[in-house]
């Protein structure tokens, strides 16, 4: 029997290995797939946190602008009409037209040539600007109420909603305001006044239009500064303050019915510029007018076709300021309109 002699290992780089081949370390590499991940996700999820904190913030700035305009600062009344010029005058309280709003005010009864108070049939309702009361010191209106007080009118002074103190309510470019003022000429009619004359100023003047287009009740207008709210017009004066990016429009448009219920197209700005009023108007407007371009005024003043309606562009003149700048021609024009649509009124009752 033969024994086969045991082979021999081989050596050197030919001989086989024995132990498996290395399996590769890929945790290393997940690892750094995962980590690159992570930081991919977090940066999206930063970028997306500080866009939507931008717009979060852009849309408080834009809330606070437009609560602004439905809520302006108003300061508080500074007197009266006993302690100004001297003349008695009676708190008055009703509700608007709508029923939505209170109004409050002051009634002045007229008085007569001889300094004894009598009845008159004739009462002017004053229609203050938009971010003043009753008082609107720079018109001034304690001198137009004396005037009139002199003239033997009735003269009735109220606050718009966003001017009241007691009874607050948002501004809404006229729509709720027209309501108001129509309540105040209601209130007019039942203290015995046959002849109601609407002087208005500011807003208040395009809010006397808006009434205009919604009652018979008003025979006369003096529009003094005439504003005629638009989403435009509103922005424009706003950029006047602050300087605000075209969008900013839209997105105000947007919040606005937020404060107010109502928004800017439910104003008819157009309407009330095309419009021919059957009453006599006397349009009184400056050159430069910062606020409200007289334009617009002109515009007003000559789609009207009574034959006592007029305008008066003052070269120069300022937004509110004009009574201020020509008082005597201011009170001459004034008077004689009023005195003419005293006497057409006289003519067409007799």
């Amino acid at each position: 029997m033969s024994v086969s002699p045991a082979p021999l290992p081989l050596e050197g780089s030919l001989a086989p290995s024995l132990q498996p081949f290395p399996r590769p370390d890929t945790s290393t590499f997940f690892n750094r797939n995962r980590s690159r991940s992570r930081t991919r996700h977090l940066l999206v999820a930063s970028v997306a946190a500080a866009a939507a904190m931008c717009l979060i913030v852009l849309v408080i700035f834009h809330a606070y602008v437009a609560w602004m305009l439905a809520y302006p600062y108003v300061a508080p009344l500074a007197s009266n009409p006993k302690a100004a010029i001297g003349v008695d005058y009676e708190d008055v309280i009703f509700p608007s037209r709508s029923g939505e709003t209170t109004v409050s005010g002051w009634f002045i009864p007229a008085e007569s040539d001889q300094g004894n108070r009598t009845d008159s049939s004739r009462t002017v309702v004053f229609s203050h600007g938009y971010g003043a009361n009753r008082e609107e010191s720079w018109v001034p209106m304690y001198e137009l109420t004396k005037l009139m007080h002199g003239l033997h009118y009735n003269i009735l002074m109220f606050d718009y909603g966003y001017a009241s103190k007691a009874y607050k309510a948002p501004a809404t470019g006229g729509l709720e305001e027209s309501q108001q003022l129509l309540a105040a000429v209601d209130y007019a009619k039942q203290r015995g006044a046959q002849d109601i004359v609407v002087w208005g100023f500011s807003m208040g003047a395009g809010t006397a239009l808006q009434a205009g287009l919604q009652t018979d009740d008003i025979d006369a207008m003096i529009l003094d500064s005439l504003f005629i709210p638009s989403s435009e017009a509103l922005f424009d004066n706003l950029n006047q303050f602050i300087q605000l990016p075209s969008f900013s429009l839209s997105m105000i448009e947007k919040l606005i019915p937020l404060w107010t219920g109502s928004d800017f197209g439910s104003i008819p700005a157009e309407q009330v510029i095309a419009n021919e009023y059957d009453i006599p108007l006397f349009v009184i407007h400056g050159t430069k007018d910062a606020k409200a371009p007289y334009e617009t005024a002109e515009l007003v003043a000559a789609d009207q076709g009574n034959a006592l309606s007029r305008s008066w562009i003052v070269p120069d003149a300022q937004h509110e300021l004009i009574f201020r700048a020509h008082p005597t021609e201011y009170i001459q024009r004034t008077a004689l309109f009023l005195s003419q649509v005293d006497q057409q009124l006289q003519n067409e009752q007799n």
